[in-house]
């Protein structure tokens, strides 16, 4: 089980990462925690500049803009 952390303060583009990782593990069948993190404190200890961030397993593999479909399809 992957546990996945999207870091963002509810913006659009912060809620369009969330759909996206969801669509994209409900399509692959994995089997994910998926964690809305908008608390700036929280955010800002993962040590990013930009939102929305996407954080797999405690290490941050996206920060800054949706990220592509084929790049989030990589990580399942």
């Amino acid at each position: 089980m992957k546990d996945i952390k999207v870091l963002g303060t509810g913006c659009a583009n912060c809620k369009a990462t969330v759909k996206l990782v969801e669509e994209v593990a409900a399509a692959k069948g994995a089997d994910i925690t998926l964690e809305k993190v908008e608390d700036i404190q929280k955010i800002m200890s993962y040590n990013i500049m930009s939102t929305p961030a996407v954080v797999i397993d405690g290490q941050v593999v996206h920060a800054g803009g949706i990220p592509a479909r084929s790049k989030v399809e990589g990580w399942f």
